[in-house]
């Protein structure tokens, strides 16, 4: 698998809908050949959510990007509980459904926003690898989108003013370039698989036995999710 070396600074504002599209293919047949009593599994990378819940707040987060909804405090812990509670009396199908609809209409939105909400999609990417986890299915935070993922994690590093990483990976032919790149601070080193990767900058636990370098950076300093 190869992705390009480094992402140039010009904004690419169609890559979130092309990894939202990808991701869908790919989840959706997924989720609708597994029996009800998996999406009453507890995902780990989301203490307290079970597969449906992480499911439902994906879907609901997709469809307020689509309808335009963002009131205050919205996508704090508070307004994640209750976008759930709201989506208490559907059926699995009908979640899986909405969560298919949002990753199909968000990414012309996101494209209009003009990288303001690009996060949302890589949270959504890897909301669908703690499923993944979840449902001890393999690929997770992999995968065929994960190119696409790739790139948009160095795009949403750098539109951020992260600490700097290069990271040379394992199942990747061209290192990757992330976070700001003004030369104040000399960039961190991270040798190892993008999945790995993945997990750092998304705040999840590495796999035990995962053989990864990371110097001139604390593993905390890359979660861009916050908590």
């Amino acid at each position: 698998m190869t992705t390009p070396a480094d992402v140039h600074d010009v904004h690419d504002p169609e890559l979130p809908g092309r990894l939202l599209t990808i991701e869908r293919d790919a989840l959706v047949p997924l989720l609708r050949s597994r029996k009800d009593a998996d999406f009453a599994l507890p995902v780990a990378a989301c203490p307290g959510w079970t597969v449906r819940d992480v499911l439902a707040h994906c879907s609901c987060a997709l469809t307020r990007v689509v309808e335009n909804r963002f009131e205050k405090g919205v996508f704090s812990p508070e307004s994640n509980d209750r976008d759930i509670a709201e989506r208490a009396g559907w059926s699995n199908a009908r979640v899986v459904d909405e969560l298919e609809r949002g990753m199909t209409e968000a990414g012309p939105v996101i494209a209009r926003a003009g990288g303001a909400l690009d996060a949302i999609a890589l949270g959504e990417w890897v909301h669908a690898g703690d499923v993944r986890v979840a449902l001890g299915e393999p690929g997770a935070y992999a995968g065929p989108s994960l190119p696409e993922a790739l790139a948009l994690l160095v795009s949403v590093t750098r539109a951020g003013g992260h600490v700097p990483l290069h990271a040379d990976l394992d199942d990747v032919d061209e290192p990757l370039k992330l976070g700001e790149a003004s030369g104040e601070r000399p960039p961190g080193r991270f040798i190892g698989d993008a999945a790995t990767l993945v997990r750092l900058y998304a705040g999840r636990p590495v796999d035990a036995g995962a053989g990864y370098e990371l110097a001139g950076v604390e593993p905390a300093e890359l979660n861009i999710f916050g908590g």
